[in-house]
């Protein structure tokens, strides 16, 4: 099965130094929210790509991962603005004091994600210039590493986001008010990424095609960006919501974003990744056989199984690749799951 022809599917992850996901049959792995500046990380741990010694640690886990397979693997470029300088999800999480290894964070405009957090520090024209040249020189980076594909990242209330949105953009310059202004500095920022790689690798975006708030962002103000983007020549858009501020009201059940999806795909085109829930392998299949997007976006749930897509082509009586130390594994019942197996 390919990505776009065959109904291939996609898993994304932060962190795999096992591999695993490697040799899971995704289609392709993304490494997410990779800091393109140390400010830009959301917790202390989180990987970043801004200089040799961060290109060189994940240099080392790609090696080791290519001397067993052939997976593609794309790259979440991403800098969290206001949301950055945070404890890991599974310690609490909440922004870090100073004084306990926290940072000055960033935004367009000095207002907090928590009205308990320190105040952002609004980005001056300097401070803009600083970060598009980050995005750019780890987009150079991730050319050098041999990633297949960028993913620029405009979701979840980080940085991108936080200008998109009138709730968190409160500017009354060139970069604030209206759409246009508003859509400014993200499309800056994937204009500089694309000029830079260029014929190298694909570039896409990941956008939160609703607040989940009155009077926030929205899926029309979405599809506009995205038309923007896709002119630009952006080679996908990953369709999440939400994040960006804490009176969003989400009724989370399996497929809740695939209606964003489906509206941007309609209108835009340019390939679309459906998330949100979808974790059944026959779920997976209809939103791709009904139009509702081109590829889905399977995160959480192969977190917590690795071989999903295995059991996925199993329960839908496709075949998969799989690495021919796993070829003696496929049940008796499953004699052709594995399309390279030759024994």
């Amino acid at each position: 099965m390919s990505i776009f022809s065959h109904r291939r599917l996609h898993a994304t992850l932060a962190s795999d130094a096992s591999g695993s996901l490697a040799v899971s049959g995704a289609a392709l792995v993304f490494i997410e929210a990779t800091g393109v500046e140390q400010a830009g990380r959301i917790s202390p741990t989180d990987v970043g790509l801004w200089d040799d010694a961060t290109q060189e640690a994940i240099a080392r886990t790609l090696r080791d991962i290519r001397s067993f397979s052939d997976t593609p693997f794309a790259i979440q470029l991403a800098h969290a603005g206001r949301k950055a300088s945070c404890r890991q999800p599974w310690f609490g999480g909440g922004q870090l004091s100073l004084e306990d290894g926290g940072w000055q964070t960033y935004a367009p405009s000095p207002v907090p994600f928590d009205p308990k957090d320190r105040a952002p520090q609004e980005l001056d024209q300097a401070g803009l210039t600083r970060i598009i040249e980050a995005f750019v020189q780890a987009a150079r980076r991730s050319v050098d590493l041999g990633i297949d594909a960028i993913e620029l990242h405009g979701a979840h209330g980080y940085l991108l986001h936080e200008f998109l949105s009138p709730l968190s953009n409160q500017r009354q310059d060139s970069y604030g008010g209206s759409l246009e202004n508003r859509m400014r500095f993200a499309l800056e920022v994937f204009q500089a990424v694309y000029e830079e790689v260029a014929g190298k690798v694909p570039v896409g975006v990941r956008i939160s095609a609703s607040d989940w708030v009155d009077g926030g962002w929205d899926v029309q103000q979405s599809i506009r960006l995205s038309q923007a983007l896709k002119e630009r020549g952006a080679a996908f858009i990953h369709v999440s919501s939400g994040g960006l501020s804490q009176a969003q009201q989400i009724k989370n059940e399996p497929g809740y974003q695939l209606p964003f999806a489906q509206a941007i795909k309609h209108a835009v085109d340019v390939p679309v990744i459906g998330v949100g829930l979808i974790t059944d392998p026959q779920m997976a299949e209809s939103v791709v056989a009904s139009g509702q997007a081109d590829l889905v976006g399977v995160a959480r749930g192969m977190l917590y199984d690795a071989r999903w897509p295995w059991h996925a082509a199993a329960e839908l009586g496709a075949q998969i690749d799989a690495s021919p130390q796993f070829w003696r594994s496929q049940p008796s019942r499953l004699k052709t799951l594995f399309t390279n197996n030759i024994s």
